[in-house]
């Protein structure tokens, strides 16, 4: 399990999403209120973010992010219109390294997953990899699930170049539900290809992680915010329902679809 948000609207300094709110993450990481089987975020925590030319970037630590002697300086000295981050509490087999921190990114998205998958060593990493291309494959660096999922929906879109991110999230997620059975996972993930973002709160024979968003933060101007945990106390959050996937953009409303 873990926790993750993120941020897209207006520059920020990375400090104000990641640092300051009364929420924030680095509150979580000691401090969580809605967790499910896990109390601390302690196993490393990174953020993502898109360079200047329009290309995926990360930070990631092994630490808990409340030690991080890097974060400080960093927090007050980037700045971006899209930010996201996650801090790890790992599972059970699935060791803390650099590699199986999150965000993961591609050449184009950023991807985090909030969640597990039950007896995912056992057979769900072998029944995922079977659907994989040598070239996504080879890719995949760490041992988690969540990296398996991401690989997993960058196949559906290779292999389908005219599909939605959305349409590719909910197709990913059909093919989980098929390997999963009868076992338990938890699928909150979120996505972005630097313009727009895409969450979704899903889980298989359990109740979803929670999830939220707003629009309307008074911490953050013009921006649109996405949580495991409300971020402050004051804003409008809502819950994105079970079983469906949020879009969120400059250039429209928030839209939820039903998986």
């Amino acid at each position: 399990m873990c926790r993750m948000a993120a941020y897209l609207g207006p520059d920020i300094r990375l400090e104000q999403f990641l640092i300051l709110p009364p929420h924030s993450l680095v509150e979580q990481s000691y401090a969580p209120q809605e967790l499910v089987y896990a109390k601390v975020n302690v196993d490393g925590y990174g953020f993502g973010w898109y360079d200047d030319n329009g290309l995926p970037a990360n930070y990631v630590s092994t630490h808990p992010i409340w030690s991080d002697p890097n974060l400080e300086s960093l927090g007050r000295s980037m700045k971006s219109e899209l930010w996201l981050a996650n801090i790890r509490s790992a599972t059970k087999g699935m060791t803390v390294s650099h590699a199986n921190t999150q965000p993961f990114h591609d050449d184009e998205l950023i991807f985090m997953h909030n969640g597990y998958i039950e007896n995912f060593i056992e057979q769900s990493r072998r029944d995922i990899a079977a659907h994989l291309s040598n070239d996504i494959q080879a890719s995949i660096q760490g041992t988690t699930d969540s990296e398996y999922i991401f690989a997993l929906f960058r196949e559906v879109l290779t292999r389908d170049k005219e599909l939605s991110i959305e349409d590719g999230l909910a197709e990913t997620l059909d093919m989980l539900d098929d390997h999963v059975g009868d076992s338990t996972a938890l699928l909150n993930l979120l996505v972005t290809d630097g313009e727009v973002l895409y969450a979704c709160r899903h889980a298989v024979n359990h109740q979803s992680p929670s999830l939220y968003y707003t629009t309307d933060d008074a911490m953050f101007p013009g921006g649109q915010l996405i949580a495991s945990e409300r971020l402050t106390l004051e804003a409008l959050w809502q819950p994105v329902p079970e079983k469906h996937i949020l879009i969120m953009s400059n250039d429209a409303p928030p839209e939820l679809i039903p998986l």
